[in-house]
């Protein structure tokens, strides 16, 4: 079984909790799911705006295009959109493109807009808040696969994500068979624990024996 099916098998709370346990940065916060129910998980593509426009003379590529393009089928875009300025990073035609290609979800840290398109594609839309404005004339890509920061997290292409109703966790690439694997041995001491519960046992015992010692390796 590969690194992403693994993932796909766990949740963002068992992701925190297991990055939490190596020291590494947690799940990211108040991103939410707008367009479907589903979680999402997978490789990662960046792409990074900005509120400065090109050059006169130089090419000019529409945001997010490039990612769309040279993405594989299963990878999750995700965008920083950090100017502060009210204009959408990601929007119904992106959706429309991204679905052809195989993309299987975008993460904003900014606005996305035209997500009732999104929502009717059953395209996974993550963003920090929603606007109707338009990304024309207000900012630019920047560049495409390059390091972002999410949260307070530095992001990579190639990283791996995890994203539910709960939060977002990153991956780095390097370490992430090792969170993984921490991750599984949390989800398999929590399930012994609600079957505790459920047999009965009260919670403070449950609780008070396995759940400050929940994150220790063993």
């Amino acid at each position: 079984m590969d690194l992403v099916e693994r993932l796909t098998r766990l949740d963002a709370c068992a992701l925190s909790d297991a990055c939490d346990s190596l020291g590494l940065p947690p799940s990211v916060s108040d991103i939410p799911r707008w367009s479907t129910d589903r979680r999402i998980a997978g490789p990662v593509i960046t792409v990074r705006l900005t509120d400065q426009p090109p050059p006169p003379g130089a090419a000019r590529t529409h945001l997010c295009t490039r990612a769309i393009e040279t993405g594989r089928p299963g990878d999750i875009i995700v965008v920083e959109q950090r100017t502060g300025i009210d204009a959408g990073s990601w929007g119904g035609v992106l959706t429309a493109a991204a679905v052809a290609s195989g993309i299987q979800a975008v993460i904003c840290e900014g606005p996305a807009r035209d997500i009732d398109e999104c929502r009717a594609l059953g395209f996974p839309v993550f963003a920090r808040r929603l606007t109707a404005r338009t990304a024309r004339g207000r900012v630019w890509e920047q560049a495409t696969g390059v390091p972002i920061r999410v949260g307070e997290v530095t992001v990579e292409t190639g990283d791996l994500v995890i994203a539910d109703a709960s939060g977002i966790v990153f991956l780095p690439a390097d370490r992430a068979t090792e969170i993984i694997a921490a991750a599984e041995r949390i989800v398999a001491r929590e399930r012994l624990m609600s079957e505790d519960a459920a047999r009965g046992i009260p919670a403070s015992t449950v609780m008070g024996a396995d759940y400050e010692t929940l994150l220790d390796r063993r």
